[in-house]
């Protein structure tokens, strides 16, 4: 987890909270020891990608870089691969209709995203100045 979904995380568990402890002290000492676990769960996270990335195992160590390359295949052809063959088949008099390729955006997103990190978490951490 990056900063801003710890913050995030705490910050709904401070309104829930806020809403069924009464007692203020006892309301900071459990939203403190939230913020503590998530902290410990974030470095927890970041020993497994250490330990993922030092793999002499390609099947561990080639997970993410795999399906980085896949998005970017998938994309390159869908934006790149494919406009210019179905120009080509227009030109050329052909009557080949690539543009009728289906294409699952919405999905590839997904995982592209989650894999880059890039959410709109990210903008707020950079807005709040504690971005990385």
């Amino acid at each position: 987890m990056s900063l801003s979904i710890t913050n995030a995380v705490a910050d709904v568990a401070n309104n829930v909270l806020d809403k069924f402890v009464q007692d203020k002290d006892l309301k900071e000492q459990l939203a403190h020891n939230l913020k503590i676990e998530l902290i410990e769960l974030d470095k927890a996270q970041i020993e497994v990608n250490k330990e993922a990335a030092k793999s002499t195992n390609w099947f561990v160590a080639a997970a993410r870089p795999s399906i980085l390359w896949i998005c970017s295949l998938s994309l390159a052809i869908h934006y790149c691969i494919l406009p210019v063959a179905t120009w080509i088949a227009v030109v050329a008099g052909t009557d080949l209709q690539l543009e009728a390729l289906e294409f699952d955006f919405s999905q590839l997103t997904t995982i592209l995203l989650a894999l880059l990190g890039m959410s709109s978490l990210r903008s707020v951490e950079n807005v709040k100045g504690v971005a990385r």
